[in-house]
């Protein structure tokens, strides 16, 4: 196996990650004293406020220059706040670079809560996790809250008019509809969130995953983000990981994809640095180049940082 690039040769964009005050800000996830069902399990080690100290301290070694705040499921009666909250956050401590904030296309308040979102100049996009189904073989197309569903969809064009990319977090059973929802709207950026949430590891899950994941690469207007690899009550290791990363980068190709670290909800798995040297190993026979676009470059550039 190749050696992996040194540290020092690697600036990082981390384009997912958190932050949050649970003293003073309700993520009902986190705050509500029932848990809601997590695919890590149990979290309660991340039941605790986190911010740019706290991140800082995690990256170790790693030079990340920038970084991009993904939605954290915030009180959903109040999206933009959580926006606010973070304009104060940076303007403070130079993090977040940018945000991708939350919102809900089939919602009747969807143009307010996109026209909040775009009062800061850090937004770039926003998040969502269409309804799913639990698995593969329940499947189906058109549930209310669905990618097909046509409010939600009257929603989703609304992006197009804040230059919003789209964050789209759905387990790869729903690829298929993703795939006709970047052919419709060729002008909108999609994101695939989590590595497009590989949780079934059997031979006929990843299969599946691999798939779904062709079908969708074909937009040139979809992208993924290699994140969010854990597996309920194991540690983020390279032997199980590493296929997958490279899957991924192959199906989508060296500029449509990109690392990112979750934190710190994958701290549960694994520490920032154990998951970043991870990355490093999995792609250390590609050119150098190459290695700068998944660490670097392409957050860069689909996120306008």
């Amino acid at each position: 196996m190749a050696t992996p690039t040194p540290i020092e040769a690697l600036d990082i964009v981390d384009p997912h990650h958190h932050f949050w005050d649970l003293s003073g800000n309700n993520h009902p996830w986190l705050c509500d004293p029932v848990p809601v069902h997590f695919r890590y399990g149990d979290y309660s080690s991340i039941k605790r406020n986190y911010f740019p100290a706290d991140y800082r301290r995690d990256i170790g070694p790693y030079r990340v220059v920038k970084t991009v705040h993904e939605e954290a499921w915030w009180d959903r009666n109040r999206p933009v706040a959580e926006t606010r909250w973070l304009e104060g956050v940076a303007a403070e401590h130079g993090l977040p670079t940018a945000i991708v904030g939350a919102a809900w296309p089939a919602r009747d308040d969807i143009e307010e809560v996109l026209a909040g979102h775009a009062k800061s100049r850090l937004v770039r996009g926003i998040r969502n996790f269409p309804t799913p189904a639990p698995s593969a073989r329940e499947a189906k197309r058109g549930a209310p809250g669905s990618m097909d569903d046509p409010k939600w969809r009257r929603g989703y064009a609304l992006l197009q008019r804040y230059k919003f990319c789209f964050d789209l977090q759905t387990p790869w059973w729903h690829m298929d509809a993703a795939a006709e929802l970047a052919r419709d709207f060729p002008n909108t950026q999609v994101v695939i969130v989590h590595t497009g949430l590989p949780v079934d590891r059997s031979a006929e899950g990843l299969a599946g995953w691999r798939r779904a994941l062709e079908l969708v690469a074909r937009h040139p207007n979809v992208a993924i983000k290699v994140s969010g690899l854990g597996e309920p009550g194991r540690r983020w290791t390279l032997e199980s990981n590493g296929p997958l990363i490279r899957d991924a980068i192959s199906i989508f190709g060296a500029d449509r994809a990109m690392f990112a670290s979750n934190f710190p909800v994958d701290s549960i798995v694994g520490s920032f640095v154990a998951i970043y040297d991870g990355f490093r190993a999995a792609v250390a026979d590609r050119p150098l180049p190459e290695q700068k676009k998944l660490f670097h470059d392409n957050a860069v550039r689909l996120y306008r940082l």
